[in-house]
């Protein structure tokens, strides 16, 4: 569908892409995630046309569009100030791109009320000035003038990031619920991990204009394949050479050791841990727990699921069980 190949950007002396090679498919839903400035938006910008790579092309279903001019590409964008006209109302925000096609009356008006069904915008709403609807109500505006002009794919650049967290995790499940509807290719820009997670098929991680790793949520979290990604990608302890040893894990000196927090596990009973720990603090969270338990010199983050029954409280001498094949390994540079 969407194919990067060798792509180098830069401004000046500063190279913000280094080689960026993506395939995105027809119909997926693939993400851009990084820090700030590590070159996602860069790359965004570079596929509908708003930068023009230093070398590298860009081809869409077979054909190059490296040097076709934004409008003639068939993108839908969705900003991340929305970009709406905020004097105008929610009927003639949507139905901007068709005037400009110079569609018919009839077919602007029944194209317009369609997407707006589908994105649950009311009849009334659509009669409102921009101005007048909430953050995730303009959220949908900006997503159904995106799709009424039937773009081939769309590119959305951290759309929920004026939101606040709770109305964020309501409209990132309405997102990806739309898009299922819809079946379009979408790119997606953000610096949330747990937003990647939750809404990808595919995630390439950026960092500092290249791309360290491209995969499945699973490969991302599980299998990361560097040490930028593996502590990118939420919370991780990283094993001191002491605690190593302690816990009788012979693994490579050359090399950095890390564990995710879920995959170390706390025991009562002294005979199933291979490490002896005291729990420091606790944080509640209602499904699960997060412990913080010294051991061996370092203190350990793990997350335990709350059954109600076996919680640990400060003070509390516990046993800390780690598996050889739950710790990732990258080469020490």
């Amino acid at each position: 569908m969407i194919k990067l190949t060798n792509i180098f950007v830069k401004f000046g002396e500063f190279e913000a892409l280094k080689d960026i090679n993506v395939h995105v498919k027809e119909g997926q839903f693939f993400t851009f995630l990084g820090p700030s400035g590590c070159g996602k938006t860069t790359t965004l910008r570079t596929i509908t046309g708003f930068i023009e790579p230093t070398s590298g092309t860009v081809l869409m279903k077979g054909e190059d569009i490296t040097h076709v001019p934004i409008e003639k590409r068939n993108i839908g964008i969705v900003f991340q100030s929305y970009a709406l006209f905020p004097t105008m109302t929610v009927y003639d925000n949507i139905a901007f791109g068709l005037k400009i096609k110079k569609l018919g009356k009839a077919e602007i008006d029944s194209k317009v009320r369609d997407i707006a069904a589908k994105v649950d915008l009311s009849s009334e709403q659509l009669e409102k000035a921009v101005s007048q609807l909430s953050g995730g109500q303009q959220q949908r505006v900006a997503i159904a003038r995106a799709l009424v002009t039937g773009p081939a794919i769309i590119c959305m650049d951290e759309p929920l990031s004026n939101l606040d967290a709770k109305l964020r995790v309501q409209l990132r499940n309405e997102l990806k619920k739309m898009q299922r509807e819809f079946g379009i290719t979408t790119i997606y820009v953000t610096h949330d991990q747990e937003e990647a997670l939750t809404l990808s098929d595919c995630i390439a991680v950026f960092n500092k204009g290249v791309i360290e790793q491209i995969g499945n949520p699973n490969e991302i979290y599980n299998h990361s394949k560097t040490e930028f990604v593996a502590n990118f990608i939420g919370d991780i302890n990283k094993l001191e050479p002491t605690l190593l040893s302690a816990a009788g894990l012979n693994l490579p000196e050359d090399q950095n050791h890390f564990i995710r927090l879920e995959r170390i596990h706390v025991d009562r009973e002294n005979s199933s841990g291979n490490l002896e720990g005291v729990i420091e603090s606790q944080e509640y969270y209602g499904l699960y727990i997060k412990y913080y338990i010294r051991v061996g010199g370092q203190i350990l983050k793990v997350i335990e699921k709350n059954d109600g029954v076996r919680i640990y409280n400060p003070g509390e001498n516990v046993n800390v069980i780690i598996n050889p094949a739950d710790v990732m390994s990258y080469k020490k540079e």
